[in-house]
Parts: C-alpha cells; structure tokens; sequence
C-alpha cells in the first residue's frame, strides 16, 4: 500500500495529485502528490504526528515568491489558508497575525490601530509565514525589526515557541529549522496617528504599483542583493530587462518595469522560468564577477 492510501484522517481539504500552479503567482508547476488544507492547528498538529515520518513535507504560503517545478512536488505540501490561519488582532502596540495572513493586511490592521513600524509589510507580496522564514522585508525595513515571538509546529507535530533572538536573523535568512511551520507570531510597533500610518502605507503601495509588475504573473524579487550591490541594476546592465528568453519554448523575461522582477508573459513553463534565472546568473557573474543568490524558492521535481 501506498502512503498515498494510507493518510490520517483530517477536517480540513486533503487532495490528491493536486495541480498547484493555480495556487502560485507565476501560474506555473506540477501537481502535489497531496495537497493539505488543515482547518486549524489541532488538525495540522493531529496531522503531523499520525503522517508516515519519512513523507516529505513542503509548505506552500501564498505562492508569491515561489516556482513549482513542472515535475511536481513529492510527499504532502501543507497550505495554510482560510479563516483559521489569516486572522490579525491589536492590543496595545502589539499586533498578532496567523501565518495565513497576507502582509498587507497586517500592515493596514496596524495602520487601524495607530501602530507605527510595520507599514513596510505593504510592499511584500506575501503572507507571515513566508515573512518568518526569510526574514522579509523591504523600504529599508526587515521583520526582525519589529518581531517579537512566534511559535510553530515541527515536522513531528510538536509546537516550539519562538523569541525574536531565537530566529538568528541576518539579511533574507532565519537560523530556525526549515522544517518548523509557523502558526502565528505577535509584532510590536509604536504608537502614532492611524492616519499618519495609512498615508505612509498609501506612499508605499503607490511607489509599488510604479515600479513593480503588480499585475503580471511574478514571483517579486527574483535574487537576493548581493553586498554592496542592487541586484536590478545587475540584470539591467546585463541587458537583461524586457528580453525574452525561451528556454523550451513557452518563454519568460525580465520585466521592463523592475528588472530584478520575471515575469511569465504567456505560457511559460516553471523550466522556462528557473532556466531565465539561471542564464541571468551565469551571465552576470562572467561579467561582473558578482554572484546572484536567489530569493525566489524554487520546489519540486523537474519535469519530463
């Protein structure tokens, strides 16, 4: 038997071979061999700790800095998503958030609230539980800048807790296990006017939508800024903006708008994609000598 056909009961959605480029910005990747859904933290924990411990487990958040490969992703990817994983409250200065939410409701619930320091999350396309892990961020702002605690569930089920000094944060890297799946954390700002927060959020999703391919099937920064280096102007004087590149066929390019931003423009496969992002790389280092890490995850099998 396989444990295909043999997964623990749950409350939540559980799918099989579920196709997840619908679940991702870029629109493109294979199927999952299960899909989780859980309703809450009890069935993800129950979940957990009943799953056979050599499944594979991925975590797939809202897909937005992420390509599935063509090939699919082995085991059980876990999403969180829905009531139980989105919610966000204030008290005090205090804001606390499921890993479901998206980081933009998170900075507009502070903005409510008049918590000033978290409006920087406006301008990630992501949800909290991503933001933990990389330790997102941007405008000149990270998470670890206003994270207080945040607990989570490992592999096996069990919940660890989380204070900021425990997560090692350095620039869009956590010293956290890769296999713990946040829950929830509580961030804290300081205290101003709700309308003066919302005015500075309003000045970041503007600046956004002008210099970002918002509405493009993307997946945000492709690569990490290297030191002392803008990844962008890299790519952009590689001459890479705005060219497509057609790897097998279906083509991917570099925006013309953000030029550290790919875009899949049509019919891109998740190869198309990866392979543009590794020709930019190949390309930049011969020219310049820097290497560019990426930020984007790439999971899954490659395709046939």
């Amino acid at each position: 038997m396989s444990w295909r056909d043999d997964l623990p009961p749950v409350r939540g959605k559980l799918l099989r071979d579920e196709p997840l480029g619908p679940y991702t910005w870029f629109r493109v990747g294979g199927a999952a061999d299960a899909l989780f859904i859980p309703a809450d933290a009890d069935d993800l924990a129950a979940f957990l700790t009943a799953l056979d411990p050599g499944v594979p487990v991925t975590v797939l958040g809202v897909g937005s800095n992420v390509i599935v490969r063509d090939g699919g992703v082995e085991g059980v990817v876990i999403r969180l998503a829905g009531r139980a994983w989105g919610q966000v409250t204030t008290e005090g200065l205090a804001v606390t958030a499921g890993a479901g939410a998206l980081d933009s409701m998170v900075a507009r619930a502070a903005a409510r609230a008049g918590i000033a320091g978290l409006e920087f999350y406006a301008g990630i396309p992501g949800s909290i539980g991503g933001a933990l892990t990389m330790n997102a961020g941007c405008y000149g702002a990270e998470t670890k800048d206003v994270l207080v605690s945040a607990w989570g569930l490992t592999r096996s089920g069990e919940r660890v807790d989380y204070a900021l000094a425990d997560f090692g944060y350095t620039y869009r890297h956590s010293e956290a296990p890769a296999d713990i799946i946040w829950g929830e954390a509580t961030f804290r700002g300081a205290a101003d006017e709700p309308a003066a927060v919302q005015a500075r959020i309003d000045e970041i999703t503007s600046r956004r939508e002008q210099t970002q391919p918002i509405r493009e099937k993307t997946g945000g920064s492709t690569f990490k800024n290297p030191p002392g280096h803008s990844s962008w102007k890299l790519v952009d004087e590689a001459g890479w903006r705005g060219r497509l590149h057609a790897v097998t066929g279906g083509g991917a390019m570099f925006s013309d708008l953000h030029a550290n931003f790919m875009i899949n423009p049509g019919e891109a496969t998740a190869a198309d994609i990866e392979g543009l992002g590794e020709a930019v790389r190949a390309d930049v280092l011969a020219k310049t000598g820097v290497q560019l890490d990426w930020e984007i995850r790439r999971i899954g099998r490659a395709g046939a």
